[in-house]
């Protein structure tokens, strides 16, 4: 009777260790962009890098939250960190378009009240992450571009930099290698219907968009998404990271959803809200509705990932390339960092 007892204790404890391993609760998670990103092609020193980096977004994201803050300040402190080092395609990392510019996009938006900023094309913004946010709490407005948007930008009191803050060897080098490799491509390419497309091509080098979705002690979600955009873009192009539903979406009903991918394939799909509303309508979990949209997107040619975090702080961070940088934090302060698959 005594063996029974004993054993039946250690299957009750064993038990209870699944089903709260299964309810860990996240409050914040992060990704630094999705790609073709291989192990075999990383140094030891540029792994650390990565790692060092996505460690010190979720600390400074997660310390906001622990001081009883909203959730939008963790996405805003936890954004300025990676929009403020050179290894991700935002901020200080930004690659360059076709015409040896930095434009860069982001957004952001309130689980609860649903407001939303974005920017789009900023040449002279620090962290456009808190462009956007100016655009959701200081205007009537939710998206402002280009030249206007700067403006904008300084009238609000955030830092600006002058253009060639945003220089760095690395993404100077990634502009001319696609350059060459367009050039090339045009010529093997030509007279076949594809190459007949003008504008920009997909490279898949690494999609190093960063982003953050955050679930505060009130229960708020928020979610932000920063980006440089696509190496070599032409006439203006503007990716999913700045549009509303595309890139970015959160609802405290639902979940905080922020995209890293080949963003024309994000916009058509709408991949954010469409993945907020199958939760909403379809009563699924965030992983299964992230899986359901990220498929549709593979299906059509699309790639990259995405990460999601709904309100009962349960998280997702599907991708369908070779690997993508990405973070997690438990509401117990435990950080988890993933790059490869």
């Amino acid at each position: 009777m005594r063996t029974f007892k004993f054993w039946a204790v250690v299957l009750l404890a064993a038990c209870s260790f699944s089903l709260n391993a299964q309810q860990k609760k996240y409050v914040m998670v992060i990704h630094g962009g999705a790609g073709t990103i291989l192990k075999k092609n990383m140094t030891p020193e540029k792994e650390a890098a990565y790692t060092a980096a996505l460690t010190a977004a979720l600390k400074a994201g997660y310390a906001v939250i622990q001081s009883g803050k909203s959730s939008l300040d963790a996405v805003e402190a936890s954004i300025h960190v990676m929009e403020n080092s050179p290894l991700f395609n935002a901020g200080k990392g930004a690659v360059f378009t076709h015409d040896g510019r930095n434009e860069l996009d982001a957004s952001i938006m309130n689980g609860k009240t649903l407001e939303a900023g974005a920017v789009a094309g900023v040449t002279t913004v620090k962290n456009p992450i808190s462009a956007a946010r100016a655009v959701m709490e200081k205007s009537e407005h939710v998206m402002m571009v280009g030249e206007g948007a700067d403006k904008f930008a300084k009238d609000a009191g955030l830092e600006i930099v002058d253009p060639k803050y945003f220089w760095t060897k690395e993404r100077w080098d990634g502009l001319q290698k696609a350059i060459q490799e367009d050039s090339t491509k045009a010529v093997l390419d030509h007279g076949s219907k594809k190459s007949m497309k003008i504008g920009i091509r997909n490279h898949d080098n690494k999609f190093g968009t960063v982003g953050c979705v955050a679930l505060d002690e009130a229960g708020d979600l928020a979610a932000g998404t920063s980006t440089g955009g696509m190496t070599n873009k032409k006439y203006g192009r503007v990716g999913d990271s700045p549009i509303i539903g595309a890139g970015t979406y959160c609802n405290n009903e639902t979940a905080g959803i922020s995209c890293t991918g080949w963003g024309e394939f994000y916009i058509r799909n709408v991949v954010a809200k469409t993945i907020s509303d199958l939760m909403e309508y379809k009563n699924m979990s965030v992983a299964e509705a992230a899986k359901i949209v990220l498929d549709k997107v593979g299906k059509m040619g699309g790639d990259g990932g995405l990460i999601a975090l709904d309100r009962k702080g349960n998280v997702t961070m599907p991708f369908n390339t070779e690997g993508m940088y990405r973070g997690t934090v438990t509401a117990d302060g435990k950080i988890e960092i993933q790059i490869y698959k």
